[in-house]
């Protein structure tokens, strides 16, 4: 198989985006370990195999340090590391304090530093790999989800710099996703009919699948992506249509 024998790591790889990338790199024959604050509901596993689980606070730097030394310690290597946890609560910035989105930075851009900088040496010793989960929330305005944007933003930039610092021996990139339909999709979107009437928002109609993601950081991770680094690949179906288009039709519609 084509990661037949590599050892990946996804943050926050218990449910959602991370389990499908999770599976994914279980399809693609890899060792797979998911780290996260709580243990998976049911374990992920896909094609006969089964992930590890591991406690992990990403905001510990001193948990994270003895997690990759634990995982260089029970697997001799790690050959990837996907940077998935994160998340924020919807907040206008004006609604809470600056300590409140701060928090949100330091889940969603120190968390991801400190594990890459943790991994780093047994990354390079396999000649290795870094995935960023991003967001388009970092290349747009993005009220209600301002510190979340920002530190989207920054994890993108942050990755292109690891990339020029660490090339060649690791490769470093972000797949930059649009909405992904989760088993959490219900609390954004309504019930079915509203995640469907905002699917239909995306030029190729629906939500991207957990597992759509998780191929793609299967291809970033893999060797038909060696000369692969610093890039920003949008996994986001199109885009999101302008909102001019729809007001210049407005009328003609009518």
């Amino acid at each position: 198989m084509e990661l037949d024998g590599r050892v990946v790591v996804v943050t926050g790889g218990t449910r959602g985006v991370g389990a499908g990338v999770a599976r994914a790199f279980l399809r693609a024959g890899a060792r797979v370990v998911v780290c996260a604050r709580r243990p998976p509901d049911t374990p992920v596993a896909e094609a006969g195999r089964t992930a590890e689980f591991a406690p992990l606070d990403l905001r510990e730097p001193r948990a994270v340090t003895e997690f990759f030394a634990d995982v260089g310690q029970t697997y001799g290597r790690l050959d990837v590391l996907v940077n998935n946890a994160g998340g924020t609560p919807y907040r206008l910035l004006g609604e809470g304090d600056a300590e409140r989105h701060a928090r949100v930075l330091a889940l969603n851009l120190t968390a991801p530093l400190t594990a890459t900088l943790a991994a780093y040496e047994r990354l390079r010793a396999a000649r290795g790999s870094v995935v960023m989960i991003g967001s388009v929330s970092g290349t747009r305005p993005s009220p209600g989800t301002a510190a979340y944007g920002a530190a989207k933003a920054g994890l993108e930039n942050l990755a292109r710099s690891m990339a020029v610092e660490w090339a060649p021996d690791v490769r470093v990139n972000t797949l930059v996703l649009g909405m992904v339909r989760t088993e959490l999709s219900h609390l954004h979107y309504g019930d079915e009919d509203g995640i469907e009437a905002v699917g239909r928002t995306v030029p190729l109609g629906r939500l991207a699948e957990p597992s759509e993601v998780g191929e793609a950081a299967v291809f970033l991770a893999s060797d038909r992506a060696a000369y692969v680094s610093g890039a920003s690949l949008l996994v986001h179906g199109g885009g999101e249509r302008p909102a001019f288009l729809d007001a210049a039709t407005a009328d003609k519609e009518s």
